[in-house]
């Protein structure tokens, strides 16, 4: 009965349905057009979700190593600055259209259309490199490149091949086509050690990229695939045949025409000689400029040494060359003995000239910042201290053997082969002739801290031992700190803190820094001017460096100093200051007759670095006045004094009190000249 019921019942009609093939296809299709829209869907969200991931992670700046140039002050290049890759920068604009064309139809013919990836592209250098049975075209894009130049190592990884894919789209989105081009064309190897389209073009043709023509552009394009391969000066033949293929592949772009392409063809093209490396024309000077630009401009290492910046500096290479000729002329064939100089500018404190030693292939200390004892050439802080506190250049001490007491006990100095005057001698004599025992007696007479305080108004940063022999110099300085001294002497007392660099500039031209003048009078204009009269005596005929004069026949002022280990001499015009110094990296005694070449050196730079200049004298400043002094009695002359010398005071200082051994003469009257005298003087005048 139950089974009559069950067959009785109407067929499900939904089931029949369902069941005819045509829905059955119509169903099936929309599940799997419903499938396909969601994962389109969820790709989408996802690509969506990576864009916006990638463009919110800072990418890493793009490290394309430009060369740093530093230059002199006339303009003149001193060195090229970079870490083994030389490359000048060079913007978009300044690429000749041609080489921009020829190296997207090489290299990435829809770079402006894709983003970053080019499908078409890959089958495309695919298709055209089996037809030629050689890699004719690369399969990735220039962003492609890009990325793995700048970020990457060129390992053929699953990983690295990702980081690359993330890194090209990241240059995507974090910068502009025409940025991402100028970005390879200032990164990419051409061969024979050029970087980037603007060194390439100087190195094989001698131009600037934006002067480039059409065959050379082409011939540079090729040239990255393969730097050896292609190089036109290695292997002309192959290259020219990778030229004439990138012509064609140019008319395809539809960057050229045919004709164009044929006339560059026929092109003979000239190559530059290649450029030979040229060694620094002031290596000790470049040094200290990279150190300068980091200690006290704050810059990082890496933006001085390939950032393409442009550091304009104070030195001169003419004088530069002076000075090194004058120290391989006196120098180059004394063994070990080594040297230094340097020459500054006073009244601006510019560095003019710097050598650090005799050969810095050899070593590349700097021993203008090595520390030594200077001798006698620290007595001018001395007597400038002295002056400052109302001694004259005719105060008188006592020229013999003495024992010093002081608080630490006995001090006996001695003098240069134990020569003394044995009588009272002046401060103006003292320094002419580098006796000691007048220095310690001064030195004594203000105390020992005193000097100390004008060494370092005067740029001094060493320790100075407070002690009696600092008065010979016995505190160890540097070249560097000495001629700041004498260059603040020379500028009249003002002091300007020595100066390097002028100014730094990017590759673009912006200012990145910037030198600042900061110019103190550390020391009493009269007080200067009356010390460096007194130091003229040192280059006279009775002082301790009289061939100085005949070296250099103009108004001059220094101080030589001697030890047993060390030979210098500090010195100056109203032009140039120098200080030089001679001695064994290693202390040792010197040999006879250093101070000679000491003051060969000297003499011979500043002939020769002034030559051409007009002599200048040292001009008295309001504060300082003259006298006509008896040298026996150090009092004001007579008309009966046998002899009289010229000295300068600071005013208020000088002597009042006539010489009292040749009292003066009645003045005689003066005859009225006569009718013929006065005939004469009417014709001649």
């Amino acid at each position: 009965m139950g089974d009559d019921m069950d067959r009785s019942l109407p067929p499900d009609s939904s089931r029949h349905w369902e069941e005819i093939p045509f829905v059955r296809w119509w169903n099936r299709g929309k599940r799997i057009a419903r499938w396909i829209l969601i994962t389109l869907l969820a790709t989408a969200a996802m690509a969506l979700i990576t864009i916006l991931y990638l463009q919110s992670k800072p990418l890493p700046p793009p490290e394309i190593r430009m060369t740093s140039q530093i230059y002199d002050i006339r303009g003149q290049v001193i060195d090229h600055l970079d870490k083994g890759e030389h490359r000048e920068p060079v913007r978009l604009d300044q690429v000749s259209d041609s080489l921009i064309d020829a190296t997207l139809a090489v290299e990435d013919r829809r770079f402006y259309e894709h983003w970053g990836f080019s499908p078409r592209g890959i089958l495309r250098a695919a298709w055209a490199n089996l037809k030629s049975g050689q890699v004719t075209q690369g399969a990735s894009t220039i962003t492609q490149q890009l990325a793995r130049n700048l970020y990457l190592t060129h390992d053929r990884t699953f990983s690295r091949k990702l980081k690359e894919a993330a890194l090209t789209a990241q240059l995507e989105l974090h910068y502009s086509k025409d940025e991402i081009l100028e970005m390879y064309l200032n990164k990419i190897y051409y061969g024979n050690g050029a970087y980037g389209a603007e060194r390439a073009a100087q190195t094989y043709f001698g131009k600037k990229a934006g002067d480039l023509t059409l065959a050379e552009s082409a011939m540079l394009a090729g040239i990255p695939r393969g730097p050896k391969w292609y190089s036109p000066l290695e292997n002309p033949r192959r290259a020219s045949k990778r030229q004439h293929a990138i012509l064609d592949q140019m008319v395809q772009s539809g960057a050229i025409t045919e004709k164009e392409a044929t006339k560059a063809k026929q092109q003979t093209l000239v190559y530059a000689k290649p450029p030979e490396p040229t060694p620094a024309k002031a290596p000790y000077f470049r040094d200290y400029v990279v150190q300068t630009a980091i200690s006290q401009f704050g810059l990082d290492e890496a933006q001085v040494r390939s950032g393409g910046l442009n550091i304009y500096t104070t030195l001169d290479l003419e004088m530069q060359k002076k000075a090194k000729q004058a120290f391989d002329q006196y120098l180059g064939d004394q063994g070990s003995l080594q040297g230094a100089l340097i020459s500054i500018q006073p009244g601006t404190g510019q560095i003019r000239a710097m050598v650090g030693g005799k050969d810095y292939s050899r070593s590349q200390y700097n021993r203008v910042f090595g520390k030594r004892q200077p001798g006698s050439t620290f007595k001018p802080i001395l007597y400038l201290t002295a002056l400052e506190r109302g001694f004259t250049p005719i105060t008188r001490f006592e020229s013999k053997p003495t024992a010093f007491r002081y608080e630490g006990g006995v001090y006996r100095p001695t003098n240069y082969h134990n020569r003394y005057a044995n009588r009272l001698i002046t401060m103006e004599e003292a320094l002419a002739t580098s006796d000691n025992i007048y220095a310690v007696h001064t030195h004594l007479s203000l105390g020992e801290k005193a000097v100390v305080k004008t060494a370092k108004r005067m740029g001094m940063k060493s320790r100075l031992k407070a002690v009696p022999s600092l008065a010979l110099g016995s505190s160890a300085v540097s070249p560097y700190e000495m001629a700041q001294v004498y260059t603040t002497l020379a500028a009249g007392g003002v002091y300007h803190p020595p100066t390097a660099i002028l100014r730094i500039e990017d590759a673009d031209g912006n200012l990145v820094a910037q030198s600042r003048s900061r110019a103190v009078q550390a020391v009493p204009r009269p007080a200067a001017f009356v010390l460096t009269h007194m130091l003229r005596k040192v280059f006279s005929p009775e002082g301790t460096a009289s061939r100085i004069q005949q070296m250099l026949p103009r108004p001059a002022a220094g101080k030589t100093g001697s030890t047993d280990w060390d030979s210098w001499l500090s010195g100056y015009t109203p032009d140039l200051a120098t200080t030089v110094w001679i001695g064994y990296d290693r202390a040792r005694p010197l040999p006879r007759g250093t101070s000679r070449q000491t003051h060969n050196i000297w003499g011979t730079y500043m002939r020769e670095a002034l030559k051409g200049s007009p002599p200048r004298t040292f001009s008295p400043p309001k504060g300082v006045v003259s006298v006509k002094v008896d040298p026996e009695t150090e009092s004001l002359a007579t008309n009966s004094c046998p002899h009289s010398v010229k000295t300068y005071f600071i005013r208020g200082t000088e002597p009042t009190q006539a010489c009292s051994l040749h009292p003066a003469k009645p003045e005689q009257p003066s005859k009225s000249p006569s009718l013929w005298e006065r005939i004469k003087k009417w014709w001649s005048g």
